[in-house]
């Protein structure tokens, strides 16, 4: 039999499984813009999730206050076995006794049983009524509770993701700069062989290729736990890999940014938050107000009784009918305070969410102002340090060249250099700090 076709098939086999395995290990691959990392939070971060699962329970009380104002029925099924058959007194004058004796005598029989239906229903109540009145904003405070968290985390993506993007531009520059120090590197060599320059020149070069390598790792290790920190924040696996495809720009960064001069508060859902904070504690006043009015509640009852000296009930013997409609009146007379209490301190709680909605006033002004005072000088200064670091480029090109032609020694080469990574590392900062600072007031504009 020939083996060679078995084992080809046993190498695909093998292949095969161990492409598997290096897909289980290394996990899915992502490519996100800004958005899609939004919307993949929206379904995994464990905030919003947990958000989401409070307007499930929202429901369900909203059902459970519901359920408060509906009919009650119930079914009740008794049985009793007198062991000994209660005894009464009556009057010895029934039976020709002298007055002020009795005669004991036993009713009934050894065996009682009882099954019936028992009907409850509120016509009157001012606390479930109320209660019924605050279903829709108390299930509205917690979708709003979902809006504010998801835009919490969507404001955290935002700012780790730019970071993220912003610190592929400085890696991008790096790498120019170990491009600029090899060639010089080589150059210096060829001069050294050639008796221009000193040993000494080439090692300060290594000197400082080998500073911006670390440089390089240390940023790269700076990337790599940035990238984790916004996979938990988006709820993904760490073994999954995650690729950014937005890039930063300075037009994209000035693009779209306006003074919105027509914003109110009410754009905020932090604001609309507390706004349904306030309309629940209004709510909760008139609920506890409420209480000091009577209660009505009809009642209504349908049973049948047996009684037997023999336990029989399943075989012939009669059934007694019993029913009744009712009317129950409960008028509050004194709770010891409990009820004043209960509206004075519900009193403070509105006051407490008042003076949270106007400390938030001051708050989103203060945003505001803050992210646009940010945003312009983040923006002046971005574009004076594109200019800088250009003219710095220009200097180190120009420092090179009277070097390379001898006219020009190793300590300016090293100052130029100097001067162009702290140009390039400013360049970098305001860079980012302009698109926090458009973040920022986004957030704060309600426009995020």
């Amino acid at each position: 039999m020939n083996q060679e076709p078995m084992k080809a098939f046993a190498w695909i086999v093998c292949l095969l499984f161990a492409a598997s395995t290096a897909m289980a290990q290394t996990g899915v691959k992502h490519a996100f813009s800004v958005k899609e990392c939004v919307d993949y939070a929206h379904k995994n971060n464990v905030l919003v999730k947990n958000a989401l699962l409070n307007v499930q329970i929202q429901h369900q009380v909203n059902k459970d206050v519901t359920a408060a104002a509906l009919p009650s029925l119930s079914g009740v099924i008794s049985g009793n076995d007198y062991l000994k058959i209660p005894t009464s007194l009556l009057p010895g004058e029934i039976f020709g006794q002298p007055a002020g004796t009795y005669i004991p005598v036993q009713f009934g029989t050894k065996f009682n049983a009882n099954a019936g239906l028992q009907l409850q229903q509120i016509l009157f109540d001012g606390q479930v009524f109320v209660g019924l009145q605050a279903r829709n904003t108390a299930m509205a405070f917690s979708n709003k509770n979902v809006e504010v968290t998801e835009e919490m985390i969507k404001t955290n993506i935002y700012k780790i993701y730019y970071q993220l993007v912003a610190s592929k531009t400085q890696i991008n520059i790096i790498d120019a700069n170990l491009d600029r120090l090899n060639k010089l590197q080589s150059d210096t060599k060829v001069m050294y062989q050639n008796g221009f320059v000193e040993k000494l020149d080439i090692d300060k070069i290594s000197v400082q290729i080998s500073n911006l390598e670390t440089e390089k790792l240390k940023a790269l290790n700076s990337i790599d736990i940035g990238y984790q920190a916004l996979k938990t924040l988006i709820g993904m696996p760490t073994k999954d890999q995650l690729v950014l495809t937005e890039e930063l720009t300075e037009d994209k960064i000035k693009s779209d940014f306006l003074s919105d001069t027509t914003f109110t508060y009410s754009n905020r859902k932090d604001f609309q938050y507390l706004d349904l904070a306030k309309q629940l504690n209004e709510l909760n006043i008139k609920r506890y107000k409420m209480s000091y009015l009577p209660t009505i509640a009809l009642s209504g009852s349908y049973t049948k009784n047996a009684q037997r000296n023999q336990f029989n009930f399943f075989g012939k013997g009669d059934w007694f009918t019993t029913s009744f409609v009712g009317v129950n009146v409960a008028v509050p007379i004194f709770s010891g305070f409990s009820k004043q209490a209960k509206v004075t301190k519900s009193k403070f709680e509105l006051q407490q969410t008042e003076n949270q909605i106007e400390n938030l006033k001051l708050t989103i002004d203060n945003e505001i102002e803050t992210s646009k005072l940010n945003f312009n000088a983040a923006t002046t200064t971005l574009a004076y340090q594109k200019k800088n670091m250009a003219l710095a480029e220009n200097v180190f090109a120009q420092t090179q060249k009277k070097f390379e032609l001898g006219t020009g020694s190793n300590t300016e080469i090293t100052a130029a250099q100097t001067d162009l990574r702290t140009a390039q590392a400013n360049y970098i900062t305001a860079l980012y700090s302009a698109i926090i600072a458009k973040v920022d007031y986004y957030k704060a504009t309600g426009k995020l």
